[in-house]
């Protein structure tokens, strides 16, 4: 019980750290909508802030993103008790 517990402990932070690693995507596409003037093209602009958003959320092409992280925990917490 005791090695499962640390390799579902070890996937949890894994997943966890890919999250905060990619969560610069989500602040980068925030600013520039923050920094946007009159004439720049702001429905671009939020497109790809919701895009930077959802790609950290589900993982985008080859990550898990934060559905990952969330499966880690559920089975962390089961194996925990």
């Amino acid at each position: 019980m005791a090695e499962d517990l640390d390799k579902a402990r070890k996937r949890l932070e894994d997943e966890y750290g890919q999250v905060r690693r990619h969560l610069g995507k989500i602040r980068s596409a925030l600013d520039d909508v923050e920094k946007a003037g009159p004439e720049d093209d702001l429905e671009h602009l939020l497109d790809e802030l919701e895009h930077r958003v959802k790609e950290v959320r589900t993982g985008g092409l080859i990550g898990s993103g934060a559905k990952g992280h969330h499966r880690a925990l559920e089975d962390y917490r089961k194996i925990k008790g």
